[in-house]
């Protein structure tokens, strides 16, 4: 036996949906399907892919390696579909957080005229690497340098640094802040994708308490609770608006360095066209 798509398709959808039933309600196949193709992935790859209990599903070690390519392979199938029907090529830029903040409405406008042949895609995937190690990205905008090989990084821009609050903290009396403002209570920080972390403080002012989430929108809830502040990049302060919750410019902390990233065995056929487009965004 060799691997199908129908392999991949039912894998992808049991971690998805988090049962076999419901992963076949959205496949359009019966529950007993699901499991026979996910078995007999595992019969072909001599590997256990699933840890089955009464309650949940949980990928296994090898698992989770099978599920990045599976998903790499699909995109390529979706990529391949979509260009052949629609006659263009699809460029998928992938990002952990805001795309391109106040700039991203004309990243879209200038897109059609600078790239004609090329469709834009933007796509948020909350992973170091926006997507670009996962394969669901073609290129990518980061705001923290990621802790993997194969890519190749170019900065582009500055932002300056905003902290978000409840609407009713004190801080939120104040048109800026100070770093020394923000630790004195917790500080929510996503250490995986995030581009704040305890040394953006000075030694002896480092927050005491702090709050890891993996989602921008976690992060977002818990700060406009009022239990928790934030430190983020300009754009996140442009692109996430919540009610109750505001942002403050922080007067005294470094800018956060934006950068253009790419696999560098596979960079895109248009990459000069896409950096030149990019940098001109933030003249």
């Amino acid at each position: 036996m060799e691997v199908e798509l129908r392999h991949l398709r039912s894998l992808i959808g049991v971690v998805e949906a988090g049962t076999f039933t419901d992963a076949g309600i959205d496949l359009g196949i019966s529950q007993t399907a699901v499991s026979r193709n996910i078995a007999a992935l595992e019969s072909i790859l001599g590997v256990r892919l699933l840890h089955r209990t009464t309650r949940s599903v949980e990928p296994t070690a090898a698992g989770e390696r099978v599920i990045r390519h599976a998903r790499r392979v699909l995109s390529t199938i979706s990529d391949l579909q979509q260009e052949v029907s629609a006659g263009a090529s699809t460029l998928r830029i992938g990002y952990a957080w805001s795309a391109l903040g106040k700039h991203t409405p004309e990243l879209q406008r200038r897109w059609a005229a600078a790239l004609p042949h090329n469709d834009l895609r933007l796509i948020r995937t909350n992973t170091p690497t926006a997507g670009l190690a996962e394969g669901t990205a073609d290129f990518a905008v980061l705001r923290r340098v990621p802790d993997a090989t194969g890519i190749t990084l170019v900065q582009i821009a500055f932002e300056k640094r905003y902290c978000a609050m409840s609407i009713d903290d004190p801080l939120a009396r104040k048109s800026t802040v100070t770093l020394a403002h923000i630790p004195t209570i917790p500080v929510v920080m996503d250490n995986g994708t995030g581009s704040t972390r305890p040394d953006l403080w000075p030694d002896g002012q480092q927050p005491e308490h702090t709050i890891s989430t993996h989602d921008v929108d976690d992060w977002l809830t818990i700060i406009s609770s009022g239990t928790a502040r934030g430190v983020t990049a300009e754009s996140t302060a442009h692109q996430y608006r919540r009610e109750g919750l505001t942002y403050r410019r922080v007067r005294d902390a470094p800018p956060v360095p934006i950068y253009a990233a790419w696999p560098t065995t596979d960079p895109p056929a248009a990459l000069q066209e896409i950096l030149t487009l990019l940098t001109d965004l933030y003249l």
